[in-house]
């Protein structure tokens, strides 16, 4: 199962409030059978623009992320249930990306410029490239020229 991410907006409600609606949250994630990896409370912010939704209009909303794993062929579902919901005012899931192994190099880049294989691949290139400008600039010159036949 993919991991996902999501960031939760949920209207400004008291304490108990606020934990059914977090509950109703990772209910339907349970009840898909997903897992939950973590939740983050980023707190009351001040919306960017105002939104209006369902006859009301907010300019601050509860900022939540959730970290979850569900079968993919139910995201679909999960995602109908959360727009249903009246104590949500924005959902979108978005697919956590696995970070690429990086390989360490540092041992090569202490090196001095000249022992390390870039450099010296460069070097190679260079040295091609200067002998195929002197073959071209040998090729331009004329065996025979005219000037010095007439002066014999």
């Amino acid at each position: 199962m993919p991991t996902y991410e999501m960031p939760l907006l949920i209207r400004i409600m008291n304490k108990p409030e606020t934990f059914n609606a977090l509950k109703r949250v990772a209910t339907a994630i349970f009840d898909r059978g997903g897992i939950i990896r973590k939740i983050e409370n980023l707190g009351v912010k001040e919306l960017p623009c105002k939104l209006s939704f369902r006859g009301s209009t907010y300019r601050e909303a509860t900022h939540f992320l959730y970290y979850f794993d569900v079968p993919p062929s139910t995201l679909t579902n999960l995602i109908d249930e959360y727009n249903r919901d009246i104590d949500i005012l924005r959902n979108k899931v978005y697919k956590q990306e696995t970070p690429k192994p990086i390989e360490c190099t540092l041992h090569e880049e202490l090196l001095p410029p000249i022992y390390r294989k870039e450099v010296q691949k460069l070097m190679e290139i260079g040295a091609k490239q200067k002998k195929k400008h002197q073959e071209k600039q040998f090729s331009r010159k004329l065996k025979y020229y005219p000037s010095k036949s007439n002066q014999l």
